[in-house]
């Protein structure tokens, strides 16, 4: 097995081995105990003659071929949602374009793939004449232009309304407007401060569990309309708690980057179906642990994702919002792109040791498919920063 030169917290260098990587039995989404969707990122296209920070380049052969790959594991595509840096680089009408391509990709595979869009307002910049009428304008106009080219809608939570609300009453309003005209159940998505800080005191409280309250009353008042809720608050006990009081049909479905496999696995009381972003950068291991499920194996399940979460927790880290480095890390190491370079130049948010410490956490899971390939393109990114 190659070899490559790390450098450690302590400003030395220390030569990693990497370890054969296992063979992980791929599934298919009509086998699979779960509903899982995988949060895809996007590839820049790095011979754009284009200014990241100001607009966005991608590499549209890239980036559905990735989708393509997901789909090949049996697990579902979550479009054009945070991971793929929808607020931090991606743009509504490059998500737009976005959707329309991976629907029609997703149409185009025999037997279809499973995927579901991300709705915001992110195209409605917040000001102190914007009010909870533009919000509702801006949601219906992103949810007709996915509803219009046949896809299903994940009802994003919005850094527009955040910012104008004044209390519950005005989610209460907004979201049982757009919920009253869907065509077909949506997701909710409740992405808490970790990921955005722009969402603090989502649903009207600063306080989870009064949040809490205001969601599943709005959720109770919409079920029908309603798939299910993916809640991100990296808390298992909270998601948990609100799972338990659902109302019938509609379903949970994990955001907890930190706690997947016990709330995917369950308890007697229930279980978590996953729409995850780290599933983006586990998708063999995630496919291949829920097959085993599928099979009753739960000590294989337990088996195959355990070493994940220490690679996941740190991709997750604070600054959470970040996390999108690393997911893009895991896609170039692994050859399903060519380069490191992403939307709005985010390579840059972490730290050098970080991805060091990712390389060793992702060989240690069994997620570096081709260990040359990997080793590789490590030391080529240690040495375009300068450490060698």
């Amino acid at each position: 097995m190659p070899s490559v030169d790390l450098p450690t917290s302590d400003g030395r260098m220390e030569a990693y081995r990497l370890s054969p990587p296992p063979v992980f039995q791929p599934a298919s989404a009509d086998a699979l105990p779960r509903v899982a969707y995988a949060a895809a990122h996007v590839v820049n296209d790095p011979r754009a003659d284009n200014d990241p920070w100001l607009d966005t380049a991608l590499d549209w052969d890239a980036t559905l071929a990735y989708r393509e790959h997901l789909w090949s594991l049996g697990l579902g595509v979550a479009e054009a949602m945070d991971t793929a840096q929808r607020g931090m680089g991606l743009d509504w009408p490059t998500s737009r374009d976005l959707i329309r391509r991976s629907v029609a990709a997703a149409k185009a595979r025999d037997g279809g793939g499973p995927i579901a869009c991300g709705v915001g307002t992110d195209h409605l910049v917040p000001g102190p004449d914007t009010g909870v009428d533009e919000v509702i304008r801006a949601y219906e106009e992103q949810c007709e232009a996915v509803e219009a080219v046949g896809g299903r809608i994940i009802l994003m939570a919005s850094r527009a309304l955040a910012a104008c609300a004044a209390g519950p009453a005005d989610y209460e309003m907004v979201y049982g407007r757009i919920l009253g005209q869907v065509r077909e159940p949506v997701l909710i998505h409740w992405l808490g401060e970790m990921f955005d800080p722009a969402l603090e005191g989502y649903w009207g409280n600063a306080d989870h569990m009064a949040a809490m309250d205001v969601c599943l009353s709005i959720l109770s008042a919409h079920a029908d309309n309603v798939d299910g809720i993916k809640i991100s608050l990296l808390d298992d006990g909270k998601e948990i708690a609100m799972r338990r009081r659902l109302p019938p049909n509609v379903r949970m479905y994990t955001g907890d980057d930190f706690n997947y496999p016990a709330l995917i696995a369950g308890d007697d009381e229930g279980f978590s179906h996953a729409l995850l972003g780290i599933f983006d950068a586990i998708a063999p291991a995630a496919s291949a642990a829920l097959l085993a499920m599928a099979r009753d194996d739960m000590d294989q399940y337990h088996e195959t994702l355990a070493p994940t979460v220490p690679l996941s927790r740190h991709i997750f880290r604070a600054p959470t919002r970040f996390y999108k480095t690393g997911i893009v890390f895991m896609a170039y190491l692994n050859g399903h792109q060519d380069h490191f370079t992403m939307v709005a130049g985010q390579e840059s948010a972490r730290s050098t040791l970080h991805l060091s410490e990712l390389f060793r956490l992702a060989d240690r899971a069994g997620l570096l498919r081709d260990p040359e390939t990997a080793a590789s393109r490590m030391a080529a990114v240690l040495a375009v920063r300068g450490v060698a």
